[in-house]
């Protein structure tokens, strides 16, 4: 029998030493993976854990990653969420077209998105993995359009569409341009290491395992935080319905794409070996 196995990480702030003096303060990304926890609850996970905080530190994933590459068997599923802010490193190694590599911002540190799929890449053939993003995962095509935004005042009018949409104010998942830049170069030789440790080739490449990722957002586009759920989970909950959803993956991201304004839109993609089995699987299913 496949067994579950789900990590779900929410960062309400990040530490200020590390990023410039910048805290990031949100307000609903720990209630997004609590969320998440009580799904996998509900799906009879073996395994479920909880990344909130100060507790979301880089070597705690890491090593929390490692562990379920131990553990999962073919056929088991990895239900790996986040939940805060998005960021951005220089691309050392030449394999992102935009010269950078995404990041989810933990506490302690960024942690980039070629480690994660490095990680990944340890999972057995056979494994399911199901990815859920509710950050600002920009590149560069973003950073023009917030520019152009900001500068024509759109901005601030997009802004006041979420505000007036969701009837409560909004707050961003990206890192700020500037802390991005600073951050960076205070931690510099930090992250020039990590980076020039990780493999030349694309660790995408290399997965056995299946993973499937629904992001918050698409790549020109800013994620919004909210006061209970950040605005992508708490649509995608509204589909689940508490686990009444029981069509296929596919149709699952089509219903929450359906409940999103135009400014944000969830991405669909499927990264490792492809599986039309997986897909038409109800989503955090594990049997």
């Amino acid at each position: 029998m496949a067994q579950g196995y789900s990590i779900n990480i929410g960062l309400n702030a990040v530490d200020p030493h590390h990023y410039a003096g910048w805290d990031g303060q949100l307000q609903a990304c720990e209630a997004d993976a609590e969320d998440m926890v009580s799904i996998a609850k509900s799906q009879e996970f073996s395994r479920v854990r909880p990344f909130m905080t100060k507790d979301a530190t880089r070597a705690a994933v890491l090593a929390e990653l490692g562990e379920a590459a131990s553990v999962l068997q073919a056929g088991d599923l990895l239900l790996f969420t986040y939940s805060g802010h998005g960021g951005q490193l220089p691309d050392i190694n030449g394999e992102e077209s935009d010269g950078l590599d995404e990041t989810w911002c933990l506490y302690d540190g960024e942690l980039v998105d070629d480690e994660i799929y490095q990680a990944m890449s340890k999972l057995k053939a056979g494994v399911r993995v199901f990815m859920l993003s509710d950050s600002c995962h920009s590149g560069t095509v973003s950073r023009v359009a917030y520019a152009a935004l900001r500068s024509s005042g759109s901005l601030q009018l997009l802004a006041d569409t979420v505000q007036s949409t969701h009837h409560s104010e909004r707050r961003f998942k990206e890192m700020p341009l500037g802390i991005e830049q600073r951050t960076y170069r205070d931690n510099k030789a930090m992250y020039d290491a990590i980076l020039k440790g990780l493999p030349k080739e694309d660790p995408k490449l290399t997965l056995k395992a299946t993973v499937m990722l629904i992001s918050g957002c698409q790549d020109n586009q800013l994620s919004s935080d909210g006061v209970f759920n950040g605005l992508f989970t708490s649509n995608l909950l509204r589909v689940w319905n508490g686990g009444k959803f029981k069509a296929s993956y596919p149709t699952f991201h089509r219903r929450i794409l359906r409940t999103m304004p135009p400014i944000q839109s969830p991405a669909y993609s499927i990264i490792g070996v492809p599986s039309r089995e997986f897909e038409r699987q109800v989503p955090f299913r594990v049997n």
